[in-house]
């Protein structure tokens, strides 16, 4: 008996179809040290509302949004903002524990 079972890669941007999963995801992955994993979550997210369409309101090429959420590239914080502004986001800066401890 041989084992047919054909795996697939998992993608992530299957999975992020509202609002609130899509914050959490990004959120979660801004708490890794890793600062390729925020890209990573970001290009998800890009891919699961259309990276052409994406890409088009944030004012980029669909080459150089791929390009700028490729791990290892450094975006500048312009184009971040403007393709967070392209998937209706913002990033909130809040106490990362109670002053004083």
């Amino acid at each position: 008996m041989t084992d047919e079972t054909k795996w697939e890669p998992f993608d992530a941007s299957r999975y992020l179809n509202d609002e609130e999963t899509i914050a959490e995801y990004l959120r979660l992955s801004m708490d890794d040290e890793n600062p390729d994993i925020f890209l990573l979550a970001l290009a998800d997210v890009a891919k699961a509302r259309g990276m052409a369409h994406v890409a088009a309101t944030a004012g980029l090429g669909r080459e150089s949004l791929y390009k700028a959420l490729t791990p290892g590239t450094r975006p500048r914080y312009d184009t971040i903002k403007r393709v967070l502004n392209a998937l209706n986001l913002r990033i909130t800066v809040v106490p990362s524990a109670p002053a004083g401890t």
